[in-house]
């Protein structure tokens, strides 16, 4: 329990020598008068974050005023509660006195003739001989009853009663909720027992009545006002008119919190409920018993030895520990380690610098403000707005042109908080970005690949420590002839199998890039001596393998000669010593020695690692669209890994996503959502994709974002994506009034005399018209500089409509 794990992980970090744990960062606001950082840092963890619908920032969050007003209830919904009900006591008024037309109609059809009397209404008829002898009394009272629960339905259904009450009452804490609900319940029972309650003196209204006559029907007797049914019978009633004020009371659950708090003062605890505790007391440990660990923690908080990279991280450590049933080894790793305790393998404990306001407990980064528009929804209007791992498993999509601030404002403060989720434990990120990139700080990072760059400490393994071949073969294929028209990924991948899978059997790894290359070009020497090595009776299906290839070597429409091309934009001199099988070039202690320290992506999805990959430049831009495809093919194979049991969210990161989407690589971010991993891909315009993969590119991603500056065309492709909505617009025409009275023509002449224009006549129509929620002009020329268009999706299915952001805000 004192990590997860990761100090072993073998190539794991860009420093050999690992950072050790210090003390945390001083708070990146100076601390008020009087307040020390222990607790300005507490007020932090205390601040109340409501749900709230996607994207919006939850720290303090407060609906706007005008959503508040808009939930008030109109005018018209309380003339519409009043109305039906007003109604509704005239008719039963009416209906109590008989004087409703055909009111005992359906009465007289339900029930026999020979209970009335002929020619009449519903005058009852009494049988001689029987043992209910007036069965029509009886079933007056029963048509009462059903009458009156009618009516009552009717009222509270057109009145919307049930909407009132949740609205006034529901909303209201408890036990203020309860006590309404108690009080409304009695005066309920007061018109149903009136009996019960002396200081009233109405008649009962018909419910319990009418079920003892038609208990009476039903039992063709009296006995059922002399036996114990009676107490049950009333006891039923009562329940079931308490019934729908203890829903809208909630007191079971209120209950449920007083027998817990007598529970917790029985054994000695804090009777104080959880959610009545600030959360710097550690409430959730108080409750769980351990007192001595949340006595602990709390010190250091208001000491100011934790931050919030502390508080966050050991939360999940709690929650990770109560999910697995290993409380007690929590709590002994806080007693020994207080602040410090879980800390991330780097042993660091926060950022160098931080750039974004980040929330750790909600994992959300703040991006910008939701601008108040006629087309943003109240709840949004004037909010923060907030990237969090919800939205990001579903993908997100950011196109804007050079300048626009696709880096500045929105990937770096994305990288930024998913850093520092990673220092919590929470999260693995992987960030590819060009060499220079201000993507964070070496120190913000555990593994750190310059590829090309003679200094770089680690190389990125292009197997990422796979053993089966087909597999290595599929990522190989989806980096080399993923964007081929016309030889794709799919078609690549037979003959890159046919070749590792031999060579894996002859030599133990799989080849060099190099070598691989010298394979797909047919090299006569390399094949013969590969062949060589597979002699025996062992290897004789990876000799048919290999001779298959052979064959196909130099045919029409073979994929090697493309292949070997790809290839060959790797086995460059700026690229010596890069690529490496991961199999043999690092000595078995671990050592490194000259050679460069392999990194495997599959890491990531075992441990919460920081990794960034710096791809080449000035030259090398073929080379970097193709490491970036096999780091996108990569990272969707390893989120596959620990499906189901993997407790941290995985994220990639393009900040140039040019030449790495093609249709293997849509299928896989499509399947990411469910894996709790996704991907932030980052485009200057949707021209660098393939027009076939527009519509399907749109389609995978969860969250889409247009940057001002976009153009038309860009603008048409999110357009079509966002569809259309239902807009209300009012078309007014105005038509001159021509008088046919002469005194009338005086006054229109002399009003036209005095204001100058004709009298005329306004006609107003409104109509719904279905409109597209932004449209490509639009999107090219209304969306000012440092704002963007910004839809959002959660992996719950919940979305955000594409509202304008104010980035800077």
């Amino acid at each position: 329990m004192d990590s997860d794990g990761t100090q072993d992980a073998r190539g794991t970090h860009a420093n050999p020598v690992p950072r050790p744990a210090g003390p945390p960062d001083a708070p990146r606001v100076p601390p008020q008068p009087g307040q020390s950082p222990g607790a300005l840092v507490a007020n932090w963890l205390n601040e109340k974050r409501p749900a709230a619908e996607p994207g919006i920032w939850r720290f303090g969050y407060q609906r706007p005023k005008a959503a508040r007003k808009a939930e008030r209830l109109s005018p018209v919904t309380v003339a519409g509660m009043l109305i039906p009900l007003v109604v509704g006591l005239v008719v039963w008024s009416f209906w109590r006195r008989g004087e409703v037309p055909y009111e005992f109609t359906v009465l007289r059809l339900f029930t026999p003739d020979d209970w009335w009397w002929g020619g009449t209404l519903a005058s009852p008829k009494q049988l001689a001989g029987e043992a209910v002898p007036y069965p029509g009394v009886e079933a007056l009272e029963v048509y009462s009853g059903v009458s009156f629960a009618v009516l009552v339905y009717v009222v509270i259904r057109l009145g919307g009663w049930a909407v009132v009450a949740r609205h006034f009452v529901g909303r209201k804490a408890q036990p203020s909720r309860a006590l309404i609900a108690a009080l409304g319940a009695i005066v309920a029972l007061s018109f149903v027992f009136p009996d019960s309650f002396p200081v009233v003196g109405w008649d009962p209204v018909p419910v319990v009545t009418p079920l003892f006559s038609l208990l009476v029907l039903i039992t063709d007797g009296y006995g059922v006002y002399e036996s114990p049914s009676r107490q049950l019978l009333d006891t039923v009633v009562v329940l079931l008119v308490l019934w729908p004020f203890a829903r809208l009371g909630a007191w079971l659950p209120l209950a449920r919190t007083w027998l817990a708090d007598r529970r917790r003062a029985a054994h000695g605890q804090d009777p104080a409920g959880i959610t009545e505790q600030p959360r710097a007391r550690w409430p959730e440990l108080r409750d769980a018993g351990q007192h001595q660990a949340a006595e602990l923690l709390a010190a250091e908080l208001l000491a100011g030895r934790m931050n919030d990279v502390d508080c966050a991280r050991i939360e999940r450590g709690w929650t990770r520990a109560r999910r697995l049933g290993r409380l007690a080894d929590f709590t002994d790793t806080v007693l020994r380690q207080g602040a410090a305790a879980f800390t991330h393998p780097s042993g660091a404990r926060d950022l160098t610098h931080r750039a974004a306001r980040h929330d750790l407990l909600t994992g959300q980064v703040r991006i910008g403000r939701w601008t108040e528009a006629e087309r943003t929804p109240l709840a949004y209007g004037g909010i923060g707005a907030a990237l969090g791992p919800e939205t990001l498993c579903t993908s997100l999509l950011v196109v804007g042109p050079s300048g626009a601030g696709k880096t500045r404002h929105v990937i770096a403060p994305v990288t930024e908080a998913l850093t520092l989720q990673a220092l919590t434990g929470s999260c693995a990120v992987v960030v590819v970005g060009g060499a220079g990139t201000p993507l964070g700080p070496d120190t913000a990072y555990d593994v750190v690949v310059r590829v090309g760059d003679p200094a770089s400490v680690h190389d990125l393994d292009p197997y990422a420590e796979v053993d089966d071949p087909d597999e290595a073969a599929g990522f190989l294929a989806e980096a080399l002839a993923g964007d081929l028209d016309g030889t794709g990924a799919e078609r690549a991948v037979r003959p890159l199998a046919q070749l590792l899978g031999p060579y894996r059997a002859a030599y133990g790894r799989f080849p060099s890039l190099p070598v691989l290359r010298e394979l797909l070009e047919g090299d006569q020497a390399t094949l013969a001596e590969l062949r060589d090595r597979l002699a025996g009776d062992r290897h004789a299906a990876m000799r048919r393998e290999l001779d298959a290839r052979v064959r196909q070597a130099g045919a029409p429409g073979d994929p090697g000669p493309a292949l070997a091309d790809r290839l060959a934009l790797l086995d460059r001199p700026a690229f010596d010593g890069f690529f490496g099988s991961g199999g043999g070039t690092v000595p078995s202690d671990g050592s490194g020695g000259d050679t460069l320290r392999p990194f495997s992506l599959r890491a990531v999805a075992h441990h919460p690692l920081r990794v960034r990959i710096d791809l080449p430049r000035h030259g090398h831009e073929e080379a970097a669209r193709l490491i970036a495809r096999l780091v996108l093919a990569q990272f969707a194979r390893v989120a596959e890994e620990g499906e189901g049991t993997r407790d941290h969210f995985v994220s990639l990161v393009l900040d140039d996503a040019t030449g790495t989407v093609t249709p293997g690589s849509l299928r896989r971010i499509q399947r990411l959502r469910s894996r709790n991993a996704g991907v932030v891909l980052a485009l200057r315009s949707v021209s660098d994709v393939p027009e076939t993969l527009h519509g399907p590119l749109y389609g995978a991603v969860g969250c889409r974002m247009a940057l001002s500056g976009v153009t038309t065309w860009d603008g048409g492709r999110f357009a079509e994506a966002w569809g259309t909505e239902w807009v209300e617009t009012k078309d007014v025409a105005q038509h001159t009034v021509f008088a046919d009275q002469p005194m009338t023509r005086v006054m229109h002449a002399l009003r036209k005399l005095v204001t100058g224009k004709a009298v005329t006549t306004e006609a107003v129509t409104v109509r719904q018209v279905e409109r597209e929620r932004w449209s490509a002009s639009e999107l090219a020329h209304a969306v000012p500089p440092g704002h963007a268009v910004l839809s959002l999706t959660d992996v719950k299915g919940e979305h955000t409509p594409p509202l304008l952001v104010d980035l800077r805000g």
